[in-house]
C-alpha cells in the first residue's frame, strides 16, 4: 500500500503539477470569464436572490427545487477541504496560497456556470423518469463523433472512481478521526452510526438527498461562519496585516515554505489552486450532475444559480478559515512538543482554540468537520450513481447506494495514505475531460447566454414570457420534453 500511495502521489504531483491542470483550469476560467463577460462579477446579486431567495421556479421539469440542487452541490463541495484544505494550502504555500484560492474561486465561477449550463441543457430522462446529467453525457451529446464519446466515457469511469476515495472514505475518515481525538468515540462507532445514517438517506435518491441538504447545508455553514466572525471581531485589529500577507506573500512568497522566492511563488500558487479547486470543485463537472436535476424554466437560470456555490463555498467559507488561521497566527506556529509546524490536520483546530474561551473552538471545528464530511458523503454518493447510471444503466443505482454506504465504515476504520492520493488523482482526471470540453463549447454556452439575458436581464421571466423568446430557438421543444439525443426517454425506455 506504500509504494501504491507513493505511485498515486507521484501521479497527482504531475497531474496538478504548474504544467499541467493548474494553467487549465485558471486558463480556462479566464477564457470563459472574458467569454461570458464578466458574468459571475455583473449577474451575482441576481443569481444569489434567484437561488437563495426565490428558490424555485413554478411548474418547472425537474426533480428537486433550484435551491436543493444548490444545496446538494454545497453539501459535495463543502467538506474537509475548506478545514483541513485551506490549512494544507497556507501551511505549505503561505498565506499567499489563500490569495490563489480567491482567484481560483472567482474565475471558477464562470467554469461552475458553464458546467452547470451543459449540465441542464443536454440532460434527459432514465429509465426511472428521473432527469440525468453533466458530463459523463454533455460531453457525448455536445461534442459529436468518437472524441465526444470517448471524453464522456472517461470522465465516467473517473467520477465512479472518485466517488468512494474523495466523496467516501477520506471524509468518514476524518469524521472518525476528529470525533475519536475530541470526544474518545471509537471509529468502528462512528463507522457503524454514519453508515446507517447514510443508507436511510442515500436510499431515497437524490429527492431524499435534496430534503436533508437543504435543511441541513444551510445550518452547517452560518454555524460556522458565525464562529469564524466571532473570532475574526476578536482579532480585528489583526485583520489589515492579515491581508497585506496575503497580497504581499502572493507575489514574492517570502512567507511560504521552500527554498528561493520563485520556486516559493510556484509553491503559493500550486497550494492554492489545487486545494481551491479540491474545495469547491469548479471545473471538476461534478456540480452539474446535481444541477441536472433542478427544477428550472431554462438552462442559463440554473447554471446561474450554480455558480454561487462556488462564491459561498470558496469567498465565504474558505476566507472565513483562512483568515481565522492566519489572524490568530497559527499558520506558523511551532508544536511544542515536536518542534515542527503545526501540521495541517490540526491547525485549523488550533486557531479555533486560540480564537474561542475554553474548548468551544476545538469543539466547533470537530463538529463542523463532522457536518461538512457527512453532507459531501450525500452529494458525492449521487454524482457516484449518475455515472453509474451512465456506465451500466439504471438498475444498478440502487446496489450502488448500498455499497457505496458499506464503504463509508471501511473509511472510518482504515488507514487511507493511499486513498487520498488516489482521490487527489482521479481528481485531477475528472477535470481534464470536463475542461476540454467546456473550452470546445465555449462558443454555444456564451451565444445561449447572450441570448437568453438578453430578454431576462433581471432572471424576473415567468416560465410564458420565457416560453414567448425561447419557442423558435433549435433545441428548445426538445429540451423542454427531455428528449434529449442519448435519453432513456428519447429511446422511449
Amino acid at each position: 500500500m506504500d509504494a501504491l500511495g507513493t505511485l498515486f502521489g507521484d501521479i497527482s504531483s504531475v497531474i496538478w503539477g504548474p504544467y499541467c491542470l493548474i494553467p487549465l483550469l485558471l486558463g480556462t476560467g479566464l477564457y470563459l470569464t472574458i467569454r461570458l463577460g464578466g458574468l459571475q462579477f455583473i449577474k451575482l446579486a441576481a443569481s444569489l436572490r434567484l437561488g437563495l431567495l426565490k428558490r424555485k421556479d413554478d411548474d418547472a421539469e425537474g426533480d428537486v427545487s433550484q435551491f436543493q440542487a444548490l444545496t446538494t452541490a454545497l453539501a459535495a463541495t463543502v467538506g474537509t477541504g475548506n478545514i483541513v484544505g485551506v490549512a494544507t494550502a497556507i501551511g505549505i504555500g503561505g498565506p499567499g496560497a489563500l490569495f490563489w484560492m480567491w482567484v481560483t474561486g472567482l474565475l471558477g465561477m464562470a467554469s461552475k456556470y458553464s458546467e452547470a449550463y451543459l449540465g441542464v441543457r443536454f440532460r434527459g430522462t432514465d429509465a426511472a423518469g428521473e432527469k440525468s446529467g453533466g458530463p459523463q453525457y454533455y460531453l457525448q451529446r455536445g461534442i459529436k463523433g468518437p472524441f465526444g464519446k470517448f471524453l464522456a466515457l472517461f470522465f465516467a469511469i473517473a467520477a465512479t472512481l472518485a466517488c468512494f476515495g474523495i466523496g467516501n472514505m477520506t471524509q468518514g475518515n476524518s469524521i472518525a478521526a476528529n470525533l475519536d481525538n475530541s470526544f474518545g468515540v471509537t471509529p468502528w462507532v462512528t463507522g457503524l452510526v454514519l453508515t446507517v445514517l447514510s443508507l436511510a438517506v442515500l436510499v431515497g435518491g437524490i429527492k431524499s438527498i435534496g430534503r436533508v441538504t437543504a435543511g441541513f447545508v444551510p445550518v452547517m455553514i452560518v454555524f460556522y461562519v458565525a464562529a469564524s466572525i466571532y473570532i475574526l471581531i476578536a482579532n480585528v485589529g489583526g485583520i489589515p496585516a492579515a491581508f497585506a500577507e496575503i497580497f504581499t506573500d502572493a507575489f514574492t512568497g517570502t512567507s511560504a515554505v521552500g527554498g528561493f522566492t520563485g520556486s516559493a511563488i510556484i509553491i503559493a500558487v500550486q497550494y492554492g489552486v489545487a486545494r481551491g479547486i479540491f474545495s469547491n470543485e469548479s471545473g471538476m463537472g461534478s456540480a452539474a450532475i446535481a444541477a441536472a436535476a433542478a427544477q428550472t424554466t431554462h438552462p442559463v437560470r440554473q447554471g446561474l444559480v450554480s455558480m454561487t456555490q462556488t462564491f459561498i463555498d470558496t469567498i465565504i467559507v474558505v476566507t472565513c478559515t483562512g483568515l481565522v488561521i492566519i489572524t490568530t497566527g497559527t499558520w506558523n506556529k511551532i508544536d511544542e512538543a515536536t518542534g515542527e509546524q503545526v501540521s495541517a490536520a490540526l491547525m485549523t483546530g488550533e486557531a479555533f482554540t486560540h480564537g474561542l474561551p475554553g474548548q468551544w473552538g476545538h469543539w466547533v471545528v470537530t463538529l463542523g468537520l463532522v457536518m461538512f464530511a457527512f453532507s459531501t458523503i450525500l452529494g458525492w454518493c449521487y454524482y457516484g450513481e449518475r455515472n453509474i447510471e451512465r456506465l451500466i444503466g439504471r438498475r444498478a443505482v440502487m446496489p450502488f447506494r448500498v455499497v457505496f454506504s458499506l464503504i463509508v465504515f471501511v473509511g472510518c476504520t482504515t488507514e487511507l495514505t493511499a486513498v487520498w492520493n488516489f482521490s487527489d488523482m482521479m481528481n485531477g482526471l475528472m477535470a481534464l475531460p470536463n475542461l476540454l470540453g467546456l473550452l470546445i463549447m465555449s462558443g454555444l454556452i456564451a451565444r445561449e447566454t447572450r441570448w437568453y439575458l438578453k430578454h431576462d436581464p433581471k432572471l424576473e421571466a415567468n416560465k410564458a414570457q420565457i416560453e414567448d423568446f425561447m419557442k423558435d430557438r433549435e433545441g428548445w421543444n426538445e429540451w423542454k420534453s427531455g428528449d434529449v439525443v442519448g435519453s432513456a426517454h428519447k429511446r422511449g425506455a
